[in-house]
């Protein structure tokens, strides 16, 4: 993550996002953690980034049963354990509960809000840095950009971009690269081959549906050119394909 010495190793993803042998009954979801080396500063100092990333991804609706099983047990007891308007200052701004029927006709209460995504993006961005480092061994140096699949953007543009790009990992996901990660129920990632460019694609999963995509833009790489990005980035409507589905931009 940076250029200070190693004095510890750090656990990518944080090891509170596996659920602990004590409410699982015996299944282990915490074998073969990742660990990368790590000064104290982006280890011991981010605990609290740490419990938030947990509290932020294993209530999602969406998740897993492990990821729901997480949310009602650790992150259960970790949030009886705040101010009541922890929620409201630290995961979901304007939060409020809401009743929403299952597919099973039952009713469930759900929290909804806005995200912190600032905060959602500092600590998935350090998990990458950890993630490069295992799989290239060495510390990356260059340009990092991230979209979260599970957030709900406003501009319209990004929601095009984030099923875009979750288009083009499904498709090149078919050429059977390699799903990483010893947990894959709680969290396991993908590399994709670098771009005539040099540029490096990876998408990360947590709890089975929480996906964020990064593309890593190493020093030595290219400056990309693209020229409907150009357009798209001019305003002018364009039309990206991918495998035969057309996505808009700048309607």
């Amino acid at each position: 993550m940076c250029e200070k010495d190693a004095t510890s190793t750090e656990h990518v993803p944080p090891k509170c996002l596996f659920p602990e042998m004590k409410d699982t009954k015996g299944i282990d979801f915490r074998k073969e953690l990742i660990t990368v080396p790590s000064c104290d500063i982006h280890n011991k100092e981010k605990s609290d980034d740490d419990e938030f990333l947990m509290l932020s991804l294993s209530g999602l609706i969406k998740n897993n049963p492990v990821g729901n099983f997480h949310q009602l047990t650790k992150a259960n007891r970790a949030l009886k354990r705040k101010n009541k308007d922890f929620i409201e200052k630290q995961i979901l701004r304007n939060h409020k509960l809401q009743k929403v029927k299952t597919t099973d006709g039952k009713y469930r209460i759900i929290s909804i809000g806005n995200p912190n995504v600032e905060r959602l993006s500092n600590c998935l961005e350090h998990i990458a840095y950890g993630i490069y480092y295992e799989e290239f061994k060495k510390r990356f140096d260059g340009e990092l950009k991230m979209i979260l699949e599970f957030i709900e953007y406003t501009d319209e543009n990004m929601q095009t971009m984030k099923q875009f790009i979750k288009k083009r990992f499904e498709v090149e996901n078919e050429l059977n690269k390699e799903i990483k990660g010893k947990n894959p129920l709680v969290f396991y990632y993908q590399f994709h081959e670098p771009d005539n460019f040099g540029l490096i694609g990876m998408r990360m999963i947590f709890y089975g549906t929480a996906e964020a995509y990064f593309s890593f833009k190493p020093k030595e790489a290219k400056q990309p050119f693209d020229m409907e990005m150009k357009l798209m980035e001019s305003g002018i409507t364009t039309i990206m394909n991918v495998d035969g589905k057309e996505f808009i931009f700048n309607k």
